[in-house]
């Protein structure tokens, strides 16, 4: 990052979030000059990348004026004073369309601005623009017919990840300290494993969704998410903490009820966590990882050992994910089929007649009594989840089978296949099976860089906690950057 002034000659273009809020705070660089500096980044950078597609220079910079003016008058600041921030395109903002890459929405703006990202603003953080997604957010890549394609800052010919793949580029790219995004099922995880971040998919209903929608929001409530999460990417675990805490708790009316901490982590020190993991084994036929992953999967696990933690091998009892995947794929067939066309839908009523076993088309067509019996299932793997932790502090698996891969937008996206371990595998199916587990129990889930494969692209480490123990796992992470190193600039 180039410097306007001696005092900003020593902010690093991939400072922390905690780091630039004291440096604004110590008056060691202003908010205005922490802002230039930061636009005059994505100039140089974002053209190769498309990671940050719509700016907002002018109300940034207003806005940074007036954080200065603030500091100056001796107001205390926010955990988030100054410092600038992306935000997923999904997510509605005052004056900007909210697309999801639907072209029919490019010129409808927004009236109002998502609850998630006024709590940002509310810590002091400056929006400074949104970041790229798939159509739909509906895809392990990201491009859309409106705003283009996404490249992974560590190799331009590779995806960052879907559907927070435009965050992630950014985040690695140093454009901007934090950027928020969502999770349904690796949405924020696979693109912080493909980028080399930190990633962070809390529990489930910790942050209000509120204005994550496609097309304008005027306030009204959106569809409750039994699934879907508001996710989190920095370049630090300890900046995931710190967002967490300015997101998290009750939206509305609500919050005459109660209020939300998040809980202490349950360790502070590697020796003294109690984890499990699951290898990849010949057992894992959907999605064995490719060797290189593998490996680095495996030395994490050899250095956690010899840092002292206990390691125990196997999923939690009751749990396995192949048989699980059928409530899963129910439970997101029933969001993603909530609007389904007429004809469409009697299509998957012939298909469901054909085939009972086909969960999609089961869940256009069963009635409510269908999705309450496998939202009990949800709920009975949580309480599964929740048995094991009495005995386990924290639950390691991979984030995905490979790491970030070449672009491919070929269509139907069902015929694509993708490289394992064991050859190539059905794209839909291998991508998302090792971050499907977290998602439908609703527990939340960091992803920590682990390292970088023999071709040097990055490749992170999920880290499962208990429900609402959303510190504990973002401990952890912090924790194993000091085994294993944390996250370094991306080397092109």
């Amino acid at each position: 990052m180039s410097t306007t002034n001696s005092s900003s000659r020593s902010i690093s273009s991939y400072a922390t979030a905690g780091e630039l809020a004291s440096a604004v705070r110590a008056k060691q660089i202003s908010a205005t000059e922490l802002l230039e500096l930061t636009f005059q980044r994505i100039e140089r950078e974002n053209p190769k990348l498309t990671a940050v597609v719509w700016e907002f220079r002018e109300d940034a910079m207003a806005r940074a004026k007036q954080a200065d003016e603030a500091l100056a008058k001796g107001r205390a600041p926010g955990a988030l004073h100054g410092v600038p921030v992306t935000i997923k395109e999904s997510f509605a903002y005052r004056g900007s369309p909210n697309t999801w890459g639907l072209p029919p929405l490019k010129d409808a703006r927004s009236p109002r601005t998502a609850v998630a990202v006024e709590r940002l603003e509310s810590a002091g953080a400056i929006t400074i623009g949104k970041t790229n997604v798939p159509v739909m957010l509906g895809d392990w890549q990201s491009y859309n017919p409106i705003y283009g394609t996404t490249n992974n800052p560590w190799d331009l010919s590779r995806t960052p990840g879907g559907s927070t793949g435009g965050g992630a580029a950014a985040i690695a790219a140093g454009l901007g300290a934090l950027t928020l995004g969502s999770d349904l099922n690796g949405s924020t995880r696979i693109p912080a494993h493909f980028c080399g971040v930190y990633g962070h998919k809390p529990s489930l209903e910790l942050i209000s969704t509120a204005g994550f929608q496609p097309g304008p929001w005027d306030g009204s409530p959106g569809y409750p998410m039994d699934l879907s999460v508001i996710g989190v990417m920095a370049r630090s675990a300890r900046d995931l903490s710190l967002a967490l805490n300015v997101l998290g708790g009750p939206n509305g009316d609500e919050a005459k009820a109660w209020t939300w901490r998040m809980p202490a982590p349950r360790h502070s020190r590697i020796a003294d966590f109690r984890i499990g993991f699951v290898p990849d084994d010949d057992s894992v036929d959907v999605a064995p990882l490719t060797a290189d992953v593998r490996a680095l999967y495996d030395q994490t696990l050899a250095a956690l050992r010899k840092a002292g933690a206990r390691l125990d091998q196997g999923w939690p009892a009751g749990i396995d994910p192949r048989k699980q995947m059928s409530t899963f794929g129910y439970l997101l067939g029933a969001l993603l089929t909530a609007d389904m066309d007429p004809s469409e839908r009697e299509r998957a009523r012939a298909r469901f007649a054909k085939n009972p076993h086909d969960v999609f088309a089961a869940a256009a067509v069963e009635p409510h009594g269908r999705w309450l019996h496998e939202t009990q299932k949800r709920l009975q793997c949580r309480a599964l989840w929740q048995q094991y932790f009495e005995t386990h502090d924290v639950f390691l698996l991979p984030v995905t089978v490979t790491a970030a891969f070449p672009h491919d937008h070929s269509e139907p996206i069902h015929q694509r296949t993708i490289e394992t371990g064991a050859g190539k595998r059905p794209y839909v199916e291998a991508i998302p099976y090792w971050t499907a587990p977290a998602t439908l129990a609703g527990l939340p889930a960091t992803v920590a860089p682990i390292g970088r494969t023999t071709s040097g692209l990055p490749v992170g480490i999920q880290i499962i906690a208990p429900m609402w123990e959303d510190g504990t796992s973002i401990e952890f992470a912090e924790l194993l950057a000091g085994v294993i190193g944390g996250f370094i600039p991306p080397s092109r």
